[in-house]
């Protein structure tokens, strides 16, 4: 698997990545809920039985107590990556993380760091209803001391995982709950570096700004764009997100729609939405989730997505 591309999913893309991390450096371990059978998604298969339950740790169902450990863990030397299951699930970890994790490096001068990576899936998650459905990514670019990573393709939850094992901060990596089986080609190894957005598309009349999941609804409104050239832009990292990337393209297309499948009201796409606003004063708009919580039934649920049909809306009435 380590030559040339292989076809894998978007989980187990994120496996491999995690394999060579741990492979390449004893410091590297895994610990959370089910780990050892592969999690609930498969993103840990079969790696308890090649590095064995002192590196893929299985835990009680405590979240405060697996990120309190992992905490210590990474003040400690190790390079800890922590299952949370799903975001909503890792709310009784905030102390941990907010607290402890974000705020050691600063409070003692650079003397502790927490080289950590928290798995906290986001998104909704068909039929699974209101506790188990959030895309909470702007809490946690709020918090200063994290690192937010949103992965929303096989590739970039392969290199962006390595990267934030590597990076020697807290990352708070925020997969997508409906992308474990989305498939894709990846080249096994391919660096992509934290902060850095990729133009998917090139174009020069609107520039639209996405991330996780929500570059495949961005890309289907982009094919059935008639008569307006757009600029397609994933974002990739929440926190640093590439400024730069995102000011260049709408200095050049005067325009800019920023799409995601969080609450639209107070989501990161207002601080994308704002800065552009701010440095070049150019229309703007934001295309996001309805401040509801996310129904169980399917209407309901449907009611709290974001669609072609909205991108498409704000891409061309401006």
């Amino acid at each position: 698997m380590d030559v040339g591309k292989s076809r894998l999913s978007y989980g187990g893309a994120a496996c491999l990545a995690l394999d060579r991390a741990m492979a390449a450096d004893a410091r590297v371990v895994a610990l959370g809920e089910d780990v050892g059978r592969g999690g609930i998604f498969g993103q840990y298969r079969g790696l308890q039985q090649k590095f064995g339950g002192a590196r893929v740790i299985d835990t009680p169902i405590s979240e405060s107590t697996i990120m309190g450990a992992a905490v210590g863990m990474a003040l400690t030397g190790l390079k800890p990556v922590v299952e949370m299951r799903v975001v909503d699930f890792a709310l009784c970890a905030m102390d941990e993380i907010v607290n402890q994790a974000a705020k050691a490096r600063y409070m003692f001068g650079g003397q502790g760091r927490v080289p950590l990576v928290a798995r906290l899936p986001i998104g909704i998650w068909t039929g699974s209803a209101a506790q188990h459905s959030q895309s909470l990514e702007a809490w946690f670019a709020h918090v200063p001391g994290l690192v937010v990573v949103t992965p929303g393709t096989p590739q970039d939850n392969h290199s962006l995982l390595a990267a934030a094992i590597d990076s020697g901060d807290p990352v708070i990596y925020m997969e997508h709950k409906e992308l474990w089986s989305l498939e894709g080609e990846v080249v096994p190894g391919e660096k992509i570096s934290l902060g850095k957005a990729k133009i998917l598309q090139a174009g020069s009349d609107v520039t639209l700004v996405t991330w996780s999941r929500t570059v495949q609804t961005a890309l289907e409104a982009v094919k059935r764009a008639k008569n307006i050239s757009v600029e397609l832009i994933d974002l990739r990292t929440i926190w640093p997100w590439d400024r730069e990337t995102v000011l260049a393209s709408a200095a050049k297309t005067r325009r800019l729609v920023v799409a995601h499948e969080a609450v639209r009201v107070a989501g990161f796409g207002a601080e994308i939405a704002a800065t552009v606003a701010e440095e070049l004063g150019i229309p703007v708009k934001r295309v996001g989730g309805a401040r509801i919580p996310v129904g169980y039934s399917l209407p309901l649920e449907d009611e709290a997505r974001i669609d072609v049909e909205g991108i498409l809306r704000a891409l061309t009435n401006f």
